[in-house]
Parts: C-alpha cells; sequence; structure tokens
C-alpha cells in the first residue's frame, strides 16, 4: 500500500492503488462511498495546493489546530480550529497552511456513487462550536477506524467496513444536531424537550395538552411546530414511540400480549395488536415469534 510524505513531523498517509479503487466501484456497498486517500497532517508548514482541473475525488479537510485556507469557486475561505470543507471532485482549487500559524489537518479524498446524500455540505465551511457536547473524540476515533482498518489490507471486509465508517463520519458532519443527541438532550429544543417527556410517560396516559403544556406553547402552536419538525403530528410521534417500546417488551422480556398492552396504555389486546400491525405489518405474536 501507498503512503504519501509530506514532510510534516507526525503525519501519516495511505493511497489506495487504482486497481483496488477499481474493486471499490463495483463492489455494492463500498461502490456507495469510498475512500481514496486519507491521512493527518500535524502543524503543516508551508502546506499547499493548487489544482486547476480539480481531483477526480472530493476531498474533505477537517482543522484540528492552528489555520488556514481554501480557495473555491472564486472565493477565499479561512479554515480556523474545528472547521472543515470538502472540495466538490473535478472543480478548480487551492488550499495551504497558514504562514504563521500553520494547521494540523485531517484530510480524506472520497467518491462514490452516493456522494450527493452529502451535497448540503459540500462547498462550504462546516463549524463544529465547542460544547459539552460536541463529541471531538467520536469522530476521530471515526477517522482512526477508517485509517486502521486501510492499513491492515485491502480484504473486502475491511474496504466495506470502511465505507460505513465514512458515511457515518460525513453524517456526522451533515446531521450534526443528531450525532451530539446522544451526549446531551438539548433541554432548551422543544422539540427534544417533549420527546424525552413522552418517552418518560409511555406507560401513562398523556394528552396532546399535557405534552404542549410541559414545553410552555399552546397545544394547536406547538401541534404545527413538531410536525414541522418531526414530519409527523405529536400523538403519532408518541404512538410510534409506544410501538418501539412495545418491540422492546416482546424481544427482551415474558411479558404476555395483554399486560404489554395494559402497561402502554392501550384499551385492550385487541387495540394495541391493530395498532402494532398498522405500524409493523406483522402482529405482536408473530414478532415476538421472529424476534425473541
Amino acid at each position: 500500500m501507498e503512503k504519501v510524505a509530506e514532510g510534516f513531523k507526525g503525519e501519516k498517509a495511505i493511497v489506495t492503488p487504482y486497481n483496488i479503487r477499481n474493486l471499490q466501484r463495483e463492489n455494492n456497498i463500498t461502490k456507495q462511498l469510498f475512500v481514496s486517500h486519507i491521512g493527518y497532517y500535524p502543524r503543516a508548514q508551508f502546506h499547499f495546493r493548487e489544482r486547476e482541473q480539480g481531483t477526480n475525488e472530493n476531498v474533505f479537510i477537517y482543522c484540528e489546530e492552528g489555520c488556514g485556507w481554501i480557495a473555491y469557486n472564486g472565493e477565499k475561505h479561512i479554515l480556523n480550529k474545528n472547521q472543515a470543507f470538502i472540495l466538490p471532485a473535478n472543480e478548480k482549487h487551492a488550499y495551504g497552511a497558514d504562514e504563521v500559524n500553520p494547521w494540523s489537518i485531517y484530510w480524506i479524498h472520497f467518491c462514490g456513487e452516493s456522494v450527493t446524500m452529502f451535497s448540503s455540505i459540500i462547498g462550504k465551511i462546516i463549524s463544529l462550536e465547542e460544547s459539552d457536547k460536541s463529541r471531538y473524540d467520536d469522530r476521530f476515533l471515526l477517522f482512526e477506524e477508517m485509517f486502521q482498518n486501510l492499513e491492515m489490507g485491502y480484504n473486502p471486509e475491511n474496504l466495506e467496513y470502511v465505507s460505513f465508517c465514512l458515511m457515518h463520519f460525513l453524517a456526522s458532519l451533515k446531521y450534526i444536531n443528531q450525532f451530539r443527541e446522544i451526549k446531551k438532550v438539548r433541554e432548551t429544543d422543544f422539540v427534544q424537550k417533549s420527546i424525552s417527556y413522552m418517552k418518560e410517560n409511555m406507560e401513562t396516559k398523556i394528552t396532546l395538552e399535557d405534552i404542549a403544556q410541559h414545553v410552555n406553547y399552546s397545544a394547536s402552536h406547538f401541534s404545527a411546530l413538531f410536525s414541522e419538525r418531526t414530519s409527523y403530528a405529536p400523538m403519532e410521534y408518541y404512538n410510534q414511540l409506544k410501538i418501539q417500546r412495545a418491540c422492546s417488551y416482546l424481544q427482551f422480556s415474558d411479558l404476555k400480549i395483554k399486560e404489554i398492552a395494559f402497561r402502554l396504555g392501550y384499551y385492550d389486546q385487541f387495540h394495541f395488536s391493530k395498532a402494532f400491525t398498522k405500524e409493523m405489518e406483522i402482529t405482536p405474536k408473530e414478532y415476538r415469534s421472529r424476534y425473541k
């Protein structure tokens, strides 16, 4: 496997061979998104790249420390700590480290049939502000997962795993709030606060008014805002959470179906089974038989 030296102390880089990239384009999993180059340059003084025709891959750059600049689409962007940029394939660009405070960067070249899934974050600065739920370390671990698996060789399992890691990595930039939810629920966000309330009251009967009152909204205003944010009416979302909890009971407990129905506030086993089947397309009994 080819490693590229840039002269930066502590650097590391891997460039996959062209024949491996051809395999990645043919594999049903890796052809969606795959890594062709990956590396880390610490304190990359005098680092500079200029490509008049761009490159065949999309180029991801994440500034860990220091700063640098990116010239793209007639604009010059300054990239500071905890900011990232994705340059689209086959478009003119240039980038380099700041002369006084050179950047340390994680970088990835990637391509695939599903790049457009991330078009909303390509060609502009992605800022990852610091907070108690930033999960920077988790994102760096994903990078290391990709790098170390490629270091272990190019067998199909390694390449497929790296592709899944890349999807997760890019998703953590596109869906920043969702990536951070595992760390801490945003109590200031009325949607997250209302969903937490729903989950805490899965086994008690609550109404739309109860949920709206919990987040200090009128029922009508809350319902409109919640539907806009989630694409579901509040009580529809609440009932989906109930079915999710029911699945857990069916799979991991010995509760009878009528006991689950009672626990989740359904009138009787019949109404529970009807609601469950509508959502899951199999009956509670079939679900338990299939997954327990």
